[in-house]
């Protein structure tokens, strides 16, 4: 009985020594729909691993460098103007000056992300904004993620110079505008897109497009076999214009394993360690591959250190 009680204390400290010490952290975020994405499992994965997460999201949809950057300047000039402030009424000095944030993120719309022409000169006033009015906070530049192979930018490309054809054009592309970016600040990347771009090309566990569907003879609830996808792709809803129910297809967003991927990347930078063995996982999400999302989050994270 002694040896069971001290067996049991020897591997209670051993848990309690891998998952280290509790720790608070403040987070606001400058970005859009896809941060929003990427943080929307993070105070779950905060919790279960014996922490507190204290988040303020600053989400304008689509939303690019110059969105945020020109809405603090209309708030300078004219505090009532309505179009400087956020859902909250607070426009970005107050709510930088809001509380002692830790990290401040900021971040390309993903639909500009590889072009670097589009980075400059609003990235590097943000930069500036919040380090006058958040000054012991640090800068994390938040890297996006590309598109579905199969999403309407790839499949149906456009003529533009420049435009990338590709899943991979798309990453590359944003990977070297992120990290030329990250350098020009010394701020650290959170590396989502190189964790999404890992499992987009791991032969094991890649999303495949399922040729066989064709979206045009498609009939209510019929959806094509999209195992694996990170990305919402397929999907019937809603029109936005008539009460009809309508095939959708979008390659943009993070659906539920993609979020998730997301957040166990955000964990890792903001909370100093491994995501992996984490206990959360969402409802629905197949446990083998919470885990390999888990790995890969890590993977990503590590290759950046």
């Amino acid at each position: 009985m002694k040896f069971a009680l001290t067996l049991s204390l020897s591997l209670l400290l051993l848990v309690s020594a891998h998952a280290g010490e509790p720790k608070t952290v403040r987070l606001l975020t400058i970005g859009n729909s896809f941060s929003a994405n990427a943080t929307r499992h993070l105070g779950e994965l905060a919790k279960a691993g014996g922490h507190t997460l204290i988040h303020r999201p600053l989400v304008i949809g689509g939303s690019s460098f110059q969105v945020h950057a020109e809405k603090a300047q209309k708030h300078e000039a004219d505090p009532k103007d309505k179009a400087g402030v956020y859902g909250s009424g607070l426009g970005l000095k107050e709510s930088l000056a809001a509380d002692t944030w830790d990290y401040v993120t900021i971040q390309q719309a993903s639909i500009k992300s590889h072009d670097f022409s589009t980075y400059q000169p609003h990235a590097g006033w943000l930069r500036d904004y919040v380090s006058q009015h958040a000054p012991k906070a640090k800068l994390l530049v938040h890297e996006t993620w590309e598109y579905r192979k199969d999403d309407p930018r790839f499949t149906k490309p456009s003529t533009k110079e420049g435009e990338p054809k590709t899943q991979d054009e798309m990453y590359q592309g944003l990977r070297a505008s992120y990290d030329k970016l990250a350098a020009e600040f010394g701020a650290r990347i959170i590396p989502t897109g190189d964790a999404f771009h890992i499992v987009d090309n791991d032969p094991a566990w890649a999303y495949q497009t399922d040729t066989a569907f064709d979206p045009k003879k498609a009939k209510q609830p019929e959806l094509p076999n999209q195992k694996n996808s990170l990305h919402v792709g397929w999907r019937w809803s809603k029109s936005k214009t008539s009460d009809k129910i309508v095939l959708g297809m979008d390659g943009h967003h993070a659906n539920m394993a993609g979020e998730y991927l997301g957040a166990c990347v955000w964990y890792e930078i903001l909370f100093g360690e491994s995501a992996v063995g984490n206990t959360f996982v969402p409802k629905g999400l197949d446990a083998s591959f919470a885990r390999y999302l888990q790995e890969t989050a890590h993977k990503a994270v590590q290759a950046r250190q």
